[in-house]
C-alpha cells in the first residue's frame, strides 16, 4: 500500500528552517537582479540627453535648493554641539586647540555627508519614491510605455543624476557650516582663540580627507536616489501600496547608508 506525502507541516524541521531561510534570500537576490536590470535601462537612456537633461536641471533645483536651509540648519547645531562636547571633555586635561581638530575631522569626515544623505534620504528619498508610485499605481508609467517613450530617460535618470551631482554641493556647504558653527561656539563656551581654533584645526587635517568627504557624497547621492527610484517604480496595491514603497524607501536607503558609510571608511581610510 502506497504512503501518503507529507504535508507542511509533517516535513523535519531542518526542511521547513531552509525553505524560511531561502525565502529572504530568494527576494533580496530577485531585488539585486531587478536593480541591476533598471541600470542597465538607464544606461541605455543616457544617449536621449534631450530629453533628460532639461529635466535633470528642475530636479537639481528640487534637490539642492530645496534641501539647503534644512542641510545648513542641521549642520550649524551639529558643529556647535560637536565643539561644546569636545571641550566638556577636554577641559583640564588636554590642550583645547584640539578642540579645532575634533571639529574639523568630525564635520568633514562623518557628520557633514551623513547628516546630509540621511535628511535627503528622509526628504528627497520620499519623495520620489511617492511620486513615482503614484504614476505606477495610476498608470501613467503605463501610458508612457504605451507611446513608445523611455521611462527611465523621462523618470529615473533625471532624478538619480540630480542626487548624485547635488548631494556632493550640499555636502560642501554642510562642512564649511559646521567648521563656523564649531569655530563661533567654541570662542562663546570654551573661550578658545581664533589662533588655537586654526592651529587645532590644522593639526591633524589631510588633503585626503576632502576627497573623502566627496567619495562618500556620491556614493550616498546615489543612494538615496536609486533606492527610492526602484522602490516608487515597482510599487503595487494603489493608495496603500505608495504608502508603503514610501516608507521601504526611506528606511532602506537610511540603513544603507549606514552599512556603506562603515564600508566606505575601512576601504578608504588608511589604518
Amino acid at each position: 500500500m502506497e504512503r501518503m506525502p507529507r504535508t507542511t507541516a509533517e516535513l523535519p524541521i531542518p526542511v521547513n528552517a531552509a525553505r524560511t531561510v531561502a525565502k529572504p534570500v530568494l527576494r533580496a537576490l530577485e531585488h539585486v537582479g531587478r536593480i541591476g536590470m533598471m541600470l542597465l535601462e538607464l544606461v541605455r537612456a543616457l544617449p536621449e540627453w534631450r530629453i533628460w537633461l532639461p529635466r535633470t536641471f528642475e530636479q537639481c533645483q528640487v534637490v539642492g535648493t530645496g534641501s539647503l536651509g534644512i542641510v545648513v540648519l542641521t549642520s550649524v547645531f551639529a558643529g556647535g554641539v560637536t565643539a561644546v562636547q569636545a571641550g566638556y571633555q577636554f577641559t583640564g586635561s588636554i590642550p583645547l586647540y584640539l578642540v579645532g581638530s575634533i571639529v574639523a575631522e568630525s564635520i568633514i569626515l562623518e557628520l557633514g555627508p551623513v547628516l546630509t544623505g540621511l535628511l535627503l534620504a528622509g526628504r528627497v528619498g520620499a519623495r520620489y519614491a511617492a511620486e513615482l508610485g503614484t504614476m505606477r499605481v495610476t498608470e501613467q508609467i503605463d501610458a508612457l510605455e504605451s507611446l513608445g517613450r523611455n521611462p527611465a530617460s523621462h523618470l529615473l535618470l533625471p532624478r538619480i543624476l540630480a542626487g548624485i551631482v547635488m548631494l556632493p554641493a550640499l555636502v560642501v556647504f554642510a562642512d564649511a557650516t559646521g567648521l563656523v558653527a564649531g569655530w563661533l561656539a567654541s570662542k562663546q563656551s570654551l573661550h578658545i582663540t581664533d589662533a588655537d581654533f586654526i592651529y587645532g584645526t590644522r593639526y591633524s587635517f589631510r588633503a585626503f580627507d576632502l576627497w573623502y568627504s566627496a567619495i562618500k557624497a556620491l556614493v550616498f547621492g546615489a543612494v538615496i536616489t536609486i533606492v527610492p527610484c526602484y522602490v516608487g517604480f515597482s510599487a503595487k496595491e494603489g493608495a496603500e501600496g505608495v504608502g508603503r514603497a514610501t516608507t521601504t524607501a526611506v528606511v532602506a536607503s537610511c540603513v544603507l547608508l549606514l552599512v556603506l558609510d562603515f564600508v566606505l571608511a575601512k576601504i578608504l581610510l588608511p589604518l
